[in-house]
Formats: structure tokens, C-alpha cells, sequence
């Protein structure tokens, strides 16, 4: 294997698109598939196990989806770059795969030479947005943002937890107790209707509320 080799893992659980991009990657000198998985769950096992340095998701995986998985991969593998991958144009997907941590964005129906660009920009730590959805992103910066049911102490946690930091992260980012953290986790989840931290991150970025 040489040094300049780029590891993907892809997770993708329609086997003809799978066996698609496989061939796509695998057909370029740099750029090898060394995992793959049918599943976020199947995806975050294959991590345990094997070096990856992209790793290429569909966002609708059946069970956890893409966005879910892209955060899980940043808290558990943080130097592992994520390119989205989706069959749909929608702002609010764009909006909260980004929020995820994922460093590229690509459409399935593009030219699967952007793929591989997005790859090699994710895999030097640059980002990418495939041209289709880049409007997306500049209308959510543009647009104002919507009148916030939080508080002050409530949207800066909020932040931090879509930046992937842990309750003692945050409490040492902010100079409170971990238990006060707690607290404000729980006031989030309740506000936003949320069932877990990342669910509350993706629903306050689709709101426009960070």
C-alpha cells in the first residue's frame, strides 16, 4: 500500500449503487475502498477494525442515517474525513449534514468525477458542496435567523454539541458544572422535541435556531 493511497470506507444499502461507486473509486491509482457497509451501524463496526481516511455516506440508511453516523464517526474517529452522499436536493439535508461535521456534499445524480473530488478534498481536509446544493448554504447564511425559544446559556451547549463536544467538554468550555450541562441538555431535548443531542443539533439547524 503506498503512503499516498486514500482509505474509504462506503456505506451505501442499495448493493447495484454500491457495487457503482466501488467500481468508480476503485478505478483510480489513489483512491481505494477497504470497507464497506450496508448500514450505520454495520459502518461504525467496520471503523472498529480498519484504518479508513474518507469515509462515503449514504444519508438514507435504513436505522441510523447518514447524518446520525457522520456524527457518531466524528466523536469516535475524529481524523476520519465524511463525504454525504444523497439522492435529494433539500436544503434542510445539506443544512444538517454539515452540522454533522462532514466535510463534503455530494449528489448522487452528479457527475461521479465530483465524487472523487470530494473525496480527495475531504481527504486533505478541505470541504466541498456539490455546485447544485452550494445556494442552499449561502441562502441559510443570508437568511435571518428565526426568533429562538432558547436562552443565551441554552444555544451556546447547543453550539458545542453540534461540534461534537462531550458534557465535560462543554462544562470546561464554559466554566460550569457538568451536572449544570446536564440540565441544559435536558431543557434542549424538551424545547426542541428531541430524543437525543444530535437530533437536537440537526433540529435546531433546520430551524435556523444556530
Amino acid at each position: 500500500m503506498t503512503p499516498s493511497l486514500i482509505r474509504v470506507l462506503l456505506v451505501e444499502d442499495h448493493a447495484f449503487t454500491r457495487d457503482g461507486l466501488r467500481a468508480a473509486i476503485n478505478l483510480e491509482a489513489d483512491l481505494r475502498v477497504v470497507a464497506e457497509a450496508r448500514s450505520g451501524e454495520e459502518g461504525l463496526e467496520k471503523l472498529v477494525h480498519t484504518g479508513v481516511d474518507v469515509a462515503v455516506l449514504d444519508i438514507g440508511l435504513p436505522g441510523m442515517d447518514g447524518i446520525a453516523l457522520a456524527a457518531e464517526i466524528k466523536r469516535g474517529w475524529p481524523k476520519t474525513r465524511v463525504v454525504m452522499l444523497t439522492a435529494h436536493n433539500l436544503r434542510e439535508e445539506v443544512l444538517a449534514a454539515l452540522a454533522s461535521g462532514a466535510e463534503a456534499y455530494c449528489l448522487k445524480s452528479g457527475d461521479p468525477d465530483l465524487l472523487l473530488l470530494a473525496i480527495r478534498a475531504a481527504a486533505a481536509g478541505s470541504a466541498y458542496l456539490d455546485p447544485q446544493v452550494a445556494h442552499h448554504v449561502l441562502g441559510s447564511i443570508r437568511a435571518p435567523h428565526a426568533v429562538s425559544p432558547l436562552t443565551p446559556r441554552e444555544t451556546e451547549v447547543l453550539r458545542l454539541i453540534a461540534e461534537g463536544q462531550g458534557n465535560k467538554e462543554i462544562a470546561l468550555a464554559l466554566g460550569i458544572s457538568v451536572s449544570t450541562v446536564k440540565l441544559h441538555v435536558q431543557d434542549l431535548l424538551v424545547k426542541l422535541q428531541a430524543a437525543d443531542r444530535t437530533q437536537a443539533a440537526v433540529q435546531a439547524l433546520r430551524r435556523g435556531l444556530l
